[in-house]
């Protein structure tokens, strides 16, 4: 079963449908004329609109701009459009010190020294990823507030030696959306409600809601996400940008707040595949503390720009599944137009039968992530800087302060977590085998049968609209759930829009063929041009 339809409500578990999902309401009061009139006046301003990692490095190679005064270009965008109208609450946390960084950098610049495309970029990281410094680690939990890391995350570092600064952190549904199945994505109890920039009343999708609005909303040029099933391709898609998931093994999650060992992945958020490359390069190593990253050993890039090629597409069989992803003319309309373009490029479109047997396998996968959820929060917590030291600790908190941390919905996924015995469980290994292997299992005799180079479909439906008090309601349209169960890469590109709200095509493969992904999805990219940025409306209606 997909993990999005799981969270969601038990009823929807039938359908299939996945992701680390969750989203709390906040109320807007202010009057929608005043706030189109301010968010566009505030949009038009911004004179860092839609730039890349490649724009910015040029600029200050050029003098027009150092890195402190980029960091204090975005820290403004931040003030304006995110803590005030339209209040899109994407960012959690400003470092203290992203300009001093900055200043740092800039120094290196004029000394001569460059520590490659990143040096002096500034990006965003979600809220559940470790920085020993002044902000805090919390997953969005109130129960975690005050956690000030004592170390970098491996991937933290990584951005640091590569010269990223690291201007705040993201908010994020709820403890990676684990935490209810009737939760509403993007909503946190220390973060509050995220926004979809398309359309404000919408969802931004999560778990990594707030770091694909925040690149959406040109509030940075690029951000880290993490993933355990849909939580970066998802807000990817729905805010209209480029996300991608790794192969798990590719990037350490040493020092991120964990749901699955078997699963989880961070991976980068950016408007275009060449910033998503360059992004994943930096963050991409082996890390001795998890041990994974060891099966990446020559599999690796330190350079996935090199992939990016406007003819990657040519002579590549490219599956699509036969059924239909859902009955909406609309969405349908733009898998047609993607493919009728695939095949323009050069691309052999090849009809598969995949979806059915993936879910049937898939339905594993929830008894799998709660197994591990509660083994690995509790490795976490036990050397964490938090007030509380295990899950079991976490939902005491919870229930003290109910009316803070959950006013909208509760924690029955935390509880059921809690339930569970080790991972020397035979319902556990039972469910690991069925998910993970059976997942894994189905993709390669598909990929191997068909000759294929990569599958495709539509990654999300359009945004769902915030409601606090039933949850998400994310239609049948969702390719989330293949890529996460059995570990594979996946990466997601703008293809149109449904409702005026973005949807994402998805292409994913074998393991670690992700400079592969990135040609097609580059390739795709160049011929579409589907990327627009969002225009803040207020309302649906």
């Amino acid at each position: 079963m997909k993990r999005r339809s799981f969270l969601t409500t038990a009823t929807l578990a039938s359908a299939g449908l996945t992701t680390l999902l969750i989203t709390g309401c906040t109320s807007n009061t202010k009057k929608k004329d005043e706030e189109t009139v301010s968010v566009e006046e505030t949009n038009e301003a911004f004179e860092l609109d839609e730039e890349t990692i490649g724009s910015l490095r040029e600029k200050l190679t050029s003098g027009k701009y150092t890195s402190e005064q980029l960091v204090q270009l975005y820290l403004k965008r931040i003030e304006a459009i995110d803590a005030s109208r339209p209040q899109l609450n994407s960012v959690i946390e400003i470092n203290p010190d992203a300009v001093a960084i900055a200043v740092a950098m800039d120094n290196e610049l004029k000394a001569g020294k460059s520590r490659g495309p990143l040096h002096g970029i500034p990006v965003l990281i979600k809220d559940n990823i470790d920085t020993a410094d002044k902000m805090q680690t919390t997953a969005g939990s109130l129960a975690m507030e005050g956690n000030i890391a004592s170390k970098d995350a491996f991937v933290v570092k990584k951005l640091r030696e590569a010269g990223a600064i690291i201007i705040g952190k993201t908010n994020l549904s709820e403890w990676a959306n684990f935490r209810s199945t009737q939760s509403c994505s993007g909503w946190s109890s220390r973060g509050g409600q995220t926004k979809n920039p398309y359309i404000l009343d919408h969802n931004p999708c999560g778990s990594s809601a707030g770091s694909g609005t925040a690149v959406s909303a040109n509030l940075c040029v690029a951000a880290v996400g993490t993933e355990t099933d849909g939580s970066i391709v998802c807000p990817a898609s729905v805010n209209g940008i480029v996300g991608i998931k790794p192969t798990v093994g590719l990037v350490s999650r040493s020092g991120i707040i964990p749901i699955s060992k078997t699963q989880d992945t961070a991976g980068p958020m950016a408007r275009t595949v060449t910033d998503a490359a360059i992004l994943l390069a930096a963050i991409t190593a082996i890390d001795e503390d998890d041990s994974v990253t060891l099966e990446s050993k020559g599999k690796s890039q330190t350079d996935y720009t090199r992939f990016l090629d406007a003819n990657a597409l040519k002579g590549k069989r490219i599956g699509i599944e036969k059924k239909p992803q859902g009955n909406n003319k609309y969405i349908n309309a733009l898998l047609t137009d993607a493919i009728k373009l695939l095949k323009k490029q050069g691309a052999t479109i090849v009809e598969i039968d995949y979806l059915d047997k993936i879910n049937a396998a898939g339905q594993a996968e929830f008894e799998v992530l709660q197994y591990e959820f509660k083994d690995g929060l509790n490795s976490y917590l036990a050397t964490a800087n938090a007030k509380v030291k295990n899950l079991k600790e976490v939902i005491d908190f919870n229930i003290t302060n109910e009316d803070k941390a959950m006013p909208y919905f509760k924690q029955e996924t935390l509880e059921s977590s809690n339930a569970k015995k080790g991972l020397n469980d035979k319902k556990y290994t039972e469910a690991l085998t069925a998910s993970f292997e059976g997942s894994k299992a189905i993709l390669n005799a598909v990929f191997k049968t068909n000759k294929l180079d990569a599958i495709c479909g539509i990654t999300m439906g359009p945004s769902c609209s915030i409601d606090m008090i039933y949850g998400d309601r994310w239609g049948s349209y969702s390719l989330t759930s293949p890529a996460a169960a059995s570990g594979y890469p996946h990466i997601t590109v703008p293809c149109g829009m449904a409702y005026d709200l973005p949807v994402g095509l998805s292409f994913f493969g074998t393991p670690y063929t992700e400079g592969e992904l990135i040609g097609l999805g580059f390739a795709y990219e160049q011929a579409s041009k589907k990327r627009l940025k969002p225009n803040f409306k207020p309302s649906f209606l």
